[in-house]
């Protein structure tokens, strides 16, 4: 079976086809926030770099968020279309899900961090396990200083990963045992986005497009503002 995957939470753009081989193709931009322009040539580009055409793909998998709002929305719209059109069964995907799958080889207390603007993060802990990670907290909405003040009460050798750690990196830089992860992994990832979903297709675990929706941990930026300027 061969999956799709679309990945748009973050800055960057990112698309990715593999299946049982691994993964064949994948395509990453992160210029200008342009999230419905890119989508669709990088989907093309990678089923042309595949040899494939989109007909054969057999599954889409998407990452649902927490993240930008508008790039959510677009990743998760178009997906669910192509879904649609081509009659597959789709697999959800967390954003920090996989941007903990990036260093699931690490020892260390993994916590993954996106950048929520406003002065927020999305935010979430980790731990290896056989073939991956496992989260062990909910997913999180919360300033820079309440993760520092999370990471000051643990005793565990931390890494921090995402761009949203890397943002913030001077909120971070006097604690002790915490360590940077690697700036080239600083978005989710579309080929982890397949690599996750390749075990689920096999087990069949399967959503139907119209059960699928962005993960929103708080409300739109024009909800918020529309609701200040009524206050």
């Amino acid at each position: 079976m061969l999956i799709l995957g679309v990945e748009t939470a973050t800055e960057q753009v990112g698309c990715a086809i593999g299946g049982h081989e691994g993964v064949l193709a994948s395509a990453h931009c992160a210029r200008g926030r342009r999230h419905a322009e890119n989508l669709t040539p990088q989907i093309e580009f990678i089923c042309h770099q595949a040899g494939i055409e989109l007909s054969d793909i057999g599954l889409v998998a998407v990452d649902v968020g927490p993240g930008l709002f508008t790039g959510l929305r677009v990743g998760v719209s178009a997906a669910k279309a192509i879904a649609f059109a081509l009659s597959v069964p789709m697999i959800a995907v967390c954003s920090l899900d996989l941007l903990a799958f990036t260093v699931r080889y690490s020892p260390r207390l993994i916590v993954a961090a996106i950048d929520a603007r406003r002065g927020e993060l999305y935010y979430a802990f980790y731990r290896q396990v056989p073939g991956g990670v496992q989260r062990i907290s909910e997913q999180l909405l919360g300033t820079p200083d309440d993760l520092a003040s999370e990471l000051l009460a643990t005793n565990d050798e931390v890494l921090l990963v995402g761009d949203g750690a890397r943002r913030y990196s001077e909120v971070f830089e006097g604690l002790a045992r915490v360590e940077h992860a690697e700036i080239g992994n600083s978005y989710p990832s579309a080929s982890s986005l397949v690599q996750l979903a390749h075990p689920r297709a096999m087990r069949e675990e399967f959503e139907q497009p119209e059960a699928i929706g962005p993960i929103y941990l708080r409300r739109p930026d024009a909800e918020i503002n529309w609701s200040t300027r009524n206050g």
